[in-house]
Protein backbone atom coordinates (compact mmCIF):
# COMPACT_ATOMS: atom_id res chain seq x y z
CA UNK A 1 0.00 0.00 0.00
CA UNK A 2 1.66 3.33 -0.97
CA UNK A 3 0.72 6.03 1.99
CA UNK A 4 2.02 9.12 0.37
CA UNK A 5 -1.33 8.89 -1.75
CA UNK A 6 -2.96 9.13 1.29
CA UNK A 7 -4.40 12.48 3.01
CA UNK A 8 -3.47 13.11 6.45
CA UNK A 9 -6.91 12.15 7.92
CA UNK A 10 -6.88 9.17 6.29
CA UNK A 11 -3.68 8.80 7.19
CA UNK A 12 -4.96 9.08 11.18
CA UNK A 13 -7.33 6.67 10.54
CA UNK A 14 -5.22 4.41 9.27
CA UNK A 15 -3.28 4.71 12.46
CA UNK A 16 -6.53 3.98 14.48
CA UNK A 17 -6.04 0.77 13.44
CA UNK A 18 -2.53 -0.02 13.68
CA UNK A 19 -0.96 1.01 10.27
CA UNK A 20 2.63 1.52 11.07
CA UNK A 21 3.64 2.81 7.94
CA UNK A 22 0.47 5.24 7.85
CA UNK A 23 2.83 7.24 11.21
CA UNK A 24 5.95 6.82 9.06
CA UNK A 25 4.04 8.97 6.45
CA UNK A 26 3.14 11.37 8.60
CA UNK A 27 6.28 11.80 10.01
CA UNK A 28 7.90 11.98 7.07
CA UNK A 29 5.52 15.02 6.17
CA UNK A 30 5.43 16.64 9.72
CA UNK A 31 8.40 15.52 11.74
CA UNK A 32 10.35 18.75 10.77
CA UNK A 33 7.48 20.99 11.76
CA UNK A 34 7.03 19.19 15.03
CA UNK A 35 10.78 19.29 15.51
CA UNK A 36 10.78 23.27 14.66
CA UNK A 37 7.60 24.20 17.20
CA UNK A 38 10.11 22.04 19.80
CA UNK A 39 13.47 23.43 19.09
CA UNK A 40 11.68 26.72 19.44
CA UNK A 41 10.52 26.34 22.10
CA UNK A 42 12.64 24.89 24.44
CA UNK A 43 16.32 25.57 22.65
CA UNK A 44 17.64 22.58 23.14
CA UNK A 45 17.66 19.99 20.09
CA UNK A 46 18.63 17.13 21.77
CA UNK A 47 15.19 17.51 24.14
CA UNK A 48 13.24 18.82 20.87
CA UNK A 49 14.30 15.34 19.73
CA UNK A 50 12.65 13.63 22.46
CA UNK A 51 9.51 16.09 22.71
CA UNK A 52 9.17 14.79 18.63
CA UNK A 53 9.11 11.34 19.06
CA UNK A 54 6.95 11.82 22.30
CA UNK A 55 4.33 13.73 20.04
CA UNK A 56 4.48 10.96 17.47
CA UNK A 57 3.96 7.93 20.35
CA UNK A 58 0.99 10.22 21.62
CA UNK A 59 -0.15 10.13 17.87
CA UNK A 60 0.08 6.77 18.04
CA UNK A 61 -1.87 6.15 20.86
CA UNK A 62 -4.43 8.99 20.94
CA UNK A 63 -5.09 9.12 16.97
CA UNK A 64 -9.00 8.45 17.89
CA UNK A 65 -9.38 12.03 19.29
CA UNK A 66 -8.43 14.26 16.60
CA UNK A 67 -11.65 15.68 15.37
CA UNK A 68 -11.59 17.18 11.85
CA UNK A 69 -13.80 20.17 12.76
CA UNK A 70 -11.64 21.59 14.84
CA UNK A 71 -8.74 22.19 12.63
CA UNK A 72 -6.37 20.76 10.09
CA UNK A 73 -3.54 17.53 10.53
CA UNK A 74 -1.09 19.84 10.62
CA UNK A 75 -2.32 22.29 13.19
CA UNK A 76 -2.93 19.41 15.66
CA UNK A 77 0.44 18.47 15.53
CA UNK A 78 1.76 21.59 16.15
CA UNK A 79 -0.61 22.30 19.11
CA UNK A 80 0.48 18.48 20.38
CA UNK A 81 4.15 19.80 20.17
CA UNK A 82 3.85 23.44 21.64
CA UNK A 83 1.78 21.72 24.67
CA UNK A 84 4.13 19.33 25.38
CA UNK A 85 7.10 21.74 24.39
CA UNK A 86 5.66 24.31 27.34
CA UNK A 87 5.44 21.00 29.66
CA UNK A 88 9.06 20.30 29.24
CA UNK A 89 10.35 23.89 28.94
CA UNK A 90 8.50 24.56 32.58
CA UNK A 91 9.30 20.94 34.15
CA UNK A 92 13.25 21.79 32.64
CA UNK A 93 12.75 25.54 34.73
CA UNK A 94 12.09 23.61 38.09
CA UNK A 95 15.26 22.89 40.16
CA UNK A 96 15.63 19.33 40.99
CA UNK A 97 14.73 18.82 44.86
CA UNK A 98 18.56 17.73 45.84
CA UNK A 99 19.20 21.22 45.01
CA UNK A 100 16.44 23.14 45.65
CA UNK A 101 16.50 27.19 47.61
CA UNK A 102 14.57 28.30 49.43
CA UNK A 103 11.75 30.88 48.61
CA UNK A 104 13.45 33.32 50.59
CA UNK A 105 16.92 32.71 48.18
CA UNK A 106 14.62 32.81 45.30
CA UNK A 107 14.78 36.28 43.82
CA UNK A 108 11.45 37.31 41.87
CA UNK A 109 13.75 37.58 38.52
CA UNK A 110 15.12 34.47 38.74
CA UNK A 111 11.37 32.85 37.87
CA UNK A 112 11.04 32.09 34.43
CA UNK A 113 8.01 34.53 33.17
CA UNK A 114 4.99 31.68 31.92
CA UNK A 115 3.62 34.40 29.71
CA UNK A 116 7.06 35.33 28.04
CA UNK A 117 7.86 31.01 27.65
CA UNK A 118 3.63 31.38 26.28
CA UNK A 119 4.74 34.03 23.88
CA UNK A 120 7.91 32.17 22.32
CA UNK A 121 6.69 29.20 22.11
CA UNK A 122 3.08 30.97 20.48
CA UNK A 123 5.98 33.32 17.75
CA UNK A 124 7.46 30.06 16.56
CA UNK A 125 4.35 28.55 16.06
CA UNK A 126 3.28 31.50 13.60
CA UNK A 127 6.69 31.61 12.39
CA UNK A 128 6.38 28.02 11.24
CA UNK A 129 3.12 28.80 9.81
CA UNK A 130 3.98 31.34 7.89
CA UNK A 131 6.97 29.75 6.18
CA UNK A 132 4.99 26.41 5.49
CA UNK A 133 1.86 29.21 4.21
CA UNK A 134 5.08 30.51 1.44
CA UNK A 135 6.28 27.12 0.51
CA UNK A 136 2.64 26.16 -0.88
CA UNK A 137 3.18 29.79 -3.24
CA UNK A 138 4.40 28.98 -6.96
CA UNK A 139 7.42 29.58 -7.67
CA UNK A 140 7.06 32.48 -9.13
CA UNK A 141 5.40 34.37 -6.71
CA UNK A 142 7.73 33.61 -3.75
CA UNK A 143 10.70 34.61 -6.00
CA UNK A 144 8.70 37.70 -6.07
CA UNK A 145 7.68 38.08 -2.40
CA UNK A 146 11.57 37.09 -1.62
CA UNK A 147 12.53 40.45 -3.94
CA UNK A 148 9.71 42.63 -2.52
CA UNK A 149 9.95 41.67 1.46
CA UNK A 150 13.28 40.78 2.13
CA UNK A 151 15.35 41.92 -0.04
CA UNK A 152 13.27 45.33 -0.73
CA UNK A 153 12.82 46.00 -4.19
CA UNK A 154 10.55 47.88 -5.73
CA UNK A 155 8.10 46.59 -8.54
CA UNK A 156 10.13 47.93 -11.51
CA UNK A 157 12.93 46.46 -9.87
CA UNK A 158 11.59 43.16 -9.41
CA UNK A 159 10.23 43.04 -13.04
CA UNK A 160 13.78 44.27 -14.25
CA UNK A 161 15.63 41.53 -12.36
CA UNK A 162 13.33 38.99 -13.26
CA UNK A 163 13.22 40.00 -16.97
CA UNK A 164 9.34 40.01 -16.68
CA UNK A 165 6.56 42.79 -17.34
CA UNK A 166 5.58 45.34 -14.45
CA UNK A 167 2.07 44.21 -14.82
CA UNK A 168 2.99 40.53 -14.40
CA UNK A 169 5.23 40.93 -11.22
CA UNK A 170 2.07 43.38 -9.75
CA UNK A 171 -0.15 40.66 -10.48
CA UNK A 172 2.04 37.39 -8.95
CA UNK A 173 2.91 39.62 -5.73
CA UNK A 174 -1.20 40.32 -5.70
CA UNK A 175 -1.84 36.71 -5.98
CA UNK A 176 0.99 35.56 -3.29
CA UNK A 177 -0.44 37.97 -0.62
CA UNK A 178 -4.22 36.40 -1.47
CA UNK A 179 -2.98 32.88 -1.12
CA UNK A 180 -1.16 34.05 2.62
CA UNK A 181 -4.14 35.43 3.90
CA UNK A 182 -6.29 32.76 3.10
CA UNK A 183 -3.90 30.73 4.34
CA UNK A 184 -2.83 32.16 7.31
CA UNK A 185 -6.43 33.14 8.54
CA UNK A 186 -7.59 29.38 7.94
CA UNK A 187 -4.73 28.34 10.57
CA UNK A 188 -5.90 31.26 12.87
CA UNK A 189 -9.28 30.08 12.72
CA UNK A 190 -8.10 26.67 14.33
CA UNK A 191 -6.15 28.39 16.68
Amino acid sequence: MDYTKFNDQTLLQLITHAHENALSELYNRYGRLVFSVAVNAVGDSEMAEEITQDVFLRVWDKADTYMADQGKVVTWLARIARNRSIDIFRRRSVRAEGHSSSWAEVEASDLPDPRLVEERIELSQRQQWVRQAISQLPEEQKTALRLAYFKGYSHPQIAEALGEPLGTVKTRIRLAMQKLAKLLSDEADVV
